[in-house]
């Protein structure tokens, strides 16, 4: 009981750490009237948009709270004597959304400021756009921890638990596809219409698109990345306790291996907010010495993390497998971070040649980044397969959970190194937008270009992740469906009926579950697809339309496309939401739950894939298109300029839509699986062969 009390005392500094440097943040200097108007506009339409789609949110956590209240009380076994999944369900929404709430609301108010410091220097505007994601990164882990090792403490069984969970990924992907949909729509609808057809640069403030797009940045890639990065976490840490339940009769609920997740997870904490003090930038800093000053952040809090679990291991269990497996996961994670950094950074080879294949035409750009994001998942795939290979050697099943647990321990700094660039990408479009200093620009543009490839990375981090908490998922759900039996070691033991994968209903849930990224990445592009067309009317309407808007004379309705990519993706997120929770139940009551088993083999392995390639090749497309500008073949305007702008728009889909939404449809199947295992097994499939 008293090292779980540590636990909740991380989690306790991490939100205190959050308050005081959001409060620095908010007392920054805003600039002027024009960058304050600007940034209450994006603010407006950021905060507009989150609550009508919490809003739309309701009807689906309702009906959904209701089943699994009814299943606590006839078909769950924790006798807990109230519906303990259902409430922890609904705390685990209210948690995801208020992660992404804050880490906006934050984000939002850091945008004009950055933009305000970057008028001081470089340094200055790193300093309160890092900071900011660091608010966003340090209260999700905060956040997160805390709502794991309450309910832990109060219904002290990890299957109430998984509730939690649940409720995390169910908010986390209609965040991540609403917000991925609004603000790709808006990206891609004002850059067809203002950079190719009018030929007006990025972010000008004659685009009325252009406010739409500053507003997408912040939900999606702050409040849907947050809710996105919130549920990964807690869904490793509940996958490492309930594989440690199912490893020995002799579980203790506060025994050592149940409590040693949390704590590393506290310990990774501390370790993240220490590292995000080594973060500092010179004032005349290049691409990459900005990019070693959140380099160097990530790895002290690495080397930090690797003490601190040695450290626990010391005291807590003497058990150096444990250790081993953690050092596992985080290596994995940070090679993981660096091949995706390769692969998407202007600085090294495949993004300049994917940028120096836009000399021949938009059809090679596209071409040269497909290729390149198809290579980019040769090293993570090895990097999870060792992990995975170590882990089980090591302690088993329950060593793959400890493995995924170390891999995201120091969520803090990392998603604060993703969560900034979107506030440095809206600091440059207010810059453009109140007409500031020319250097004003090119010192958001530099960070810009750093949260584009950082980005990448904790894309790449995301999917990794993911892989080892969807696979500790599923050997979790194994386990409670009795498809597998675990020994005392976390290995596989004798009993349990296995997954024979030439059974044919397990061959065909196999099948389907390999299909289902592809139609679910479908889903969410054609979505794009379809609300863009929408920016792109109203925008040629009001270039058209409205007298002196071309000439500068006159301003464009914002409002109107804002609301246009509102409804646009508030309507398209709702199919493939409802389809990663319908297709892991209709497999379990159909097909059975060994078929079940199949179906989340097939999802993890193709949508594993699908997500590296597609993230990757996104954010290739997006550098390749600002290594042109900076000059290289012909530079801004030339037809190099436009065929790498084209190609930027095509990944625009792929990296901040569909890609980084296949990790969460992984994880929430997987626990969908798991909480519904009971019901799976007391009723009979309705197809067995």
């Amino acid at each position: 009981m008293e090292s779980i009390i540590v636990a909740l005392v991380a989690g306790v500094i991490a939100l205190a750490f959050a308050a005081f440097t959001a409060y620095r943040v908010i007392g920054a200097d805003q600039g002027n009237e024009r960058m304050r108007e600007i940034g209450d506009a994006i603010r407006e339409g950021a905060s507009a948009f989150l609550r009508r789609e919490y809003l739309a949110l309701l009807p689906f956590i309702t009906v959904v709270a209701v089943v699994l209240g009814v299943l606590d009380y006839t078909i769950f076994t924790h006798e807990l004597g109230v519906p303990a999944t259902a409430i922890s369900y609904l705390v685990g929404t209210i948690c995801s959304g208020l992660a992404g709430f804050v880490g906006m609301n934050v984000a939002v108010r850091a945008n004009v400021r950055t933009a305000a410091a970057a008028m001081r220097g470089l340094n200055p505007a790193l300093r309160v756009a890092f900071s900011s994601g660091t608010v966003m990164g340090v209260t999700v882990v905060g956040i997160g921890l805390l709502g794991v090792t309450i309910l832990y403490l109060i219904f002290q069984d990890i299957g109430a638990v998984a509730g939690f969970g649940f409720g995390a990924s169910s908010i986390a992907l209609f965040a991540r596809v609403g917000g991925g949909i609004f603000t790709k729509a808006a990206d891609v609808g004002s850059d067809l219409v203002g950079k190719i057809e009018a030929g007006i640069p990025e972010d000008d403030p004659r685009n009325p698109g252009v406010i739409a797009d500053n507003v997408g940045d912040n939900v999606g890639d702050v409040a849907g990345m947050g809710a996105d990065l919130f549920e990964s976490y807690v869904g490793s840490i509940i996958s490492a306790v309930a594989l440690a339940a199912a490893s020995t009769t002799a579980f203790a609920v506060f025994g050592n291996d149940a409590v040693f997740p949390m704590l590393l997870a506290g310990a990774g904490i501390v370790a993240a907010i220490l590292g995000t003090f080594v973060v500092r930038s010179g004032e005349q800093a290049d691409f990459e010495r900005l990019l070693w000053a959140l380099r160097y952040g990530i790895f002290a809090a690495g080397g930090l993390l690797i003490i601190f679990a040695a450290i626990l291991t010391i005291t807590l269990t003497n058990n150096w497998w444990w250790f081993g497996c953690v050092v596992a996961g985080l290596v994995a994670g940070t090679i993981i971070g660096l091949a995706t950094e390769y692969y998407t950074s202007y600085s090294y080879k495949p993004t300049q040649r994917v940028s120096e294949s836009s000399q021949t035409g938009a059809a090679t750009v596209i071409i040269s980044g497909i290729a390149s994001g198809m290579l980019s998942t040769l090293v993570p795939v090895i990097c999870v397969s060792v992990a995975i290979l170590l882990a089980y050697w090591f302690a088993g099943f329950y060593g793959v959970a400890l493995a995924g647990v170390g891999l995201l321990s120091t969520l803090g700094i990392t998603l604060a190194t993703d969560a900034y660039g979107p506030v440095a990408d809206n600091a440059g479009g207010i810059a453009e937008q109140a007409n500031l200093d020319p250097q004003v620009r090119e010192r958001t543009d530099a960070l810009d270009a750093l949260g584009n490839t950082t980005a990448a990375t904790g894309k790449g981090f995301a999917i990794g992740s993911a892989a080892l908490t969807s696979l500790a998922l599923l050997a979790a759900y194994s386990v409670s469906a009795g498809l597998i039996t675990l020994g005392p070691d976390g290995r596989l033991a004798d009993g349990g009926t296995g997954i024979n994968l030439l059974q044919p209903q397990v061959l065909v849930g196999l099948i389907i579950g390999a299909m289902l990224p592809f139609i679910f990445s479908a889903l969410t592009m054609q979505a794009v697809g379809r609300a863009a067309q929408g920016i792109v009317d109203e925008v040629r309407r009001q270039f058209r339309e409205i007298p002196g808007l071309m000439e500068g004379t006159a301003q464009p309705d914002s409002a109107r496309c804002v609301d246009i990519s509102t409804r646009g993706a508030l309507r398209e997120m709702i199919l493939p939401g409802l389809m990663a929770v319908i297709a892991p139940i209709a497999a379990g009551f159909i097909l059975g739950e060994a078929a079940l088993g199949g179906l989340l083999i097939g999802a993890v392995s193709a949508g594993f894939m699908l997500a590296i390639m597609m993230a990757s090749a996104g954010g290739t497309w997006d550098n390749a298109k600002k290594y042109v500008e900076l000059g290289n073949y012909g530079g801004k305007g030339s037809d190099a300029h436009k065929a790498a702008v084209e190609g930027d728009v095509v990944g625009d889909p792929f990296k901040d839509t569909s890609g980084p939404s296949l990790n969460i449809l992984l994880k929430l199947m997987a626990i969908v699986s798991l909480v519904f295992a009971p019901a799976f097994v007391a009723a009979p499939a309705l197809i067995n062969l």
